[in-house]
């Protein structure tokens, strides 16, 4: 059954036209992935369906009662609590609790207690405005709000703070949350996954699977995309195209797809070239000996061309970020040693005696929840804090190149053009070709760091390692903020890397394709596992290994782990 449409759909902003003609319909229980290029109108089509944006042309139509709930992109914090903000979800319970209030102010009025009909019909109206506000749960409202919230990790301290004092993954779960306090009968949900550590992903697949209405994911976590969705749009030029199956069937068929267009586009080129040949000798030997005949060949091989369906010239590989990462020097075996390290901010102790080693070559992918301790370890290989306890060690020959997941390490003061120039020494026209391989246009050159999307500050961080060529790079968060295409080339640079790799992610698909060890960081202590996420969360499902009774000692002993 559909439940919402768009037919011809037209948007445009500023002359740019960015929904073009486009045709969609979402059915009842739908879980859809919407993919494109950024820039494509991702956003900008979920903003229309929620009823945020007006459509230049074209009509977007809906079941007839159907609820619909929106998950912005960004959420912004203010002075209202977490239950607060979840309760406001439901501006409709509140405006029927006002009616109450308004009935039960009246019943006390000496007016209306000296009228008996009047005083009849105040009841009547109470009544149904209980009835209505128990229907649609009303009573039941503070206690979802808490069930919510908790179930989502929240502890009471949390629930007392401001929102905007939470963190950009509480704020996140809390649109969430406020999402199904609506009871949505319909979702949509703009990279929900964002600022979300590992544990709080996989209850975000499973919320969403459970959930019993329809679902529209944009997403750039393509792990989270293949456990949840059954069927992909692919956005681009402004329409849509269909695709069954979760996003790695998707990516496969629709290269075979491309593959296959371009073989009917080349031979139809070739028989279109042919029947051109064949019209100018007809009417080359009409021209010569005046004939009918050719005359009429001619006509009936044009006639041919025009009844074509003529095949589009498929674009197999849009314009993507040239990044192209290498070292200078090879360095030493040994590329950063932890000695008991350790690290606390006054009487918050983060980490614990840590002793690990990485040597060249190696690609480490650390793990760990919100707040355990990723980036606080990070920073401390790369220099910029000392440790409380232990030592830090890193390879007299290592250079080291960070990427910043707050982009804390770029003058927000500055163009990009001015810090390409000061990593490396070129002339302003060089500086703007080389930012143009990572898809800045000439105006994005000039502007301040601080104006830029965050996509466009990540590009220029991996823009700056490219020039810097380390032979170690650190990278916390480097997929937060780039599109699918983006990461899939951070991949293959990443591959074709000859140093160091050590990567802090929550993007459990490129930790698998990238890192062969994994650093899970938990209450200031480090387990290292070999292998990608996949290994090590299959390992860390595994039951303990048996306890091992000694035939001498009688007393159960515990195993070592």
């Amino acid at each position: 059954m559909i439940i919402a449409s768009a037919q011809n759909l037209h948007y445009s902003v500023g002359g740019r036209s960015i929904l073009n003609g486009l045709n969609w319909e979402i059915h009842e229980r739908a879980r859809i992935g919407l993919v494109g290029a950024n820039g494509a109108g991702k956003s900008t089509l979920l903003r229309l369906l929620a009823g945020f944006e007006t459509p230049t042309a074209g009509l977007i139509t809906t079941r007839r009662g159907l609820r619909i709930a929106y998950l912005s992109q960004h959420i912004v914090g203010d002075q209202r609590n977490p239950m607060q903000t979840v309760m406001a979800a439901r501006p409709d319970l509140a405006e029927l609790e006002a009616q109450i209030q308004a009935c039960e102010t009246q019943l006390g009025e000496p007016a209306i207690a000296n009228d008996l009909k009047r005083m009849n019909q105040v009841l009547e109206q109470h009544s149904r405005l209980l009835n209505q506000f128990e229907e649609l749960g009303g009573s039941m409202l503070a206690n979802d709000a808490r069930g919510y919230l908790q179930q989502f990790g929240f502890d009471a301290n949390d629930l007392n703070l401001p929102t905007s004092a939470l963190s950009g993954g509480q704020r996140k779960m809390i649109g969430l949350a406020s999402c199904l306090m609506q009871r949505p009968d319909l979702l949509l949900l703009d990279e929900p996954e964002t600022h979300l550590d590992l544990n709080r992903r996989e209850f975000l697949e499973a919320t969403i699977r459970e959930f019993s209405g329809a679902v529209v994911i944009v997403a750039h976590d393509r792990y989270l995309l293949d456990e949840t969705i059954t069927s992909v749009v692919h956005l681009e030029d402004g329409k849509t195209s269909l695709w069954l199956g979760n996003y790695s069937t998707y990516a496969v068929n629709r290269q075979l797809a491309l593959q296959r267009q371009q073989q009917d586009f080349v031979a139809q080129q070739k028989e279109i070239n042919r029947l051109e040949e064949a019209i100018k000798r007809f009417q080359l030997w009409a021209s010569m000996v005046p004939n009918e005949r050719h005359i009429k060949q001619a006509r009936v091989k044009q006639m041919q061309i025009d009844k074509l369906d003529k095949v589009e010239k498929p674009v197999l590989e849009r314009r993507k970020v040239g990044l192209s990462l290498r070292s200078e020097q090879r360095g030493g075996q040994k590329i950063i040693d932890l000695r008991d390290v350790s690290m606390s901010f006054g009487d918050d102790l983060v980490l614990l005696g840590i002793e690990q080693t990485i040597w060249r070559g190696e690609r480490v992918g650390i793990i760990g929840q919100n707040g355990s301790g990723k980036s606080v370890l990070g920073k401390l290989m790369h220099g910029q804090y000392e440790p409380s306890d232990g030592m830090v060690w890193v390879g007299p020959s290592i250079e080291i190149g960070y990427f910043a997941q707050g982009v804390e390490t770029l003058d927000h003061n500055q163009t990009p053009i001015d810090v390409v120039r000061l990593t490396r020494s070129m002339y302003e026209g060089q500086a703007v070709a080389f930012l143009g391989g990572f898809l800045f246009s000439y105006n994005q050159c000039r502007q301040t760091i601080g104006s830029l999307s965050g996509g466009e500050r990540a590009r220029l961080q991996l823009a700056l390692l490219m020039l810097a060529k380390p032979n170690c790079l650190i990278l916390d968060e480097p997929t937060n903020h780039l599109d699918i295409d983006s990461v899939e080339v951070l991949e293959d640079a990443l591959e074709r890397y000859d140093g160091t790799v050590i990567v802090i992610s929550h993007d459990r698909y490129f930790l698998d394709r990238v890192v062969d060890r994994v650093w899970a960081v938990a209450d200031g202590s480090l387990s290292a596992h070999l292998g990608g996420y996949s290994a090590w969360r299959e390992a860390s499902k595994a039951p303990p290994p048996p306890v091992i009774e000694p035939v001498v000692v009688k007393a159960k002993a515990k195993a070592k782990k």
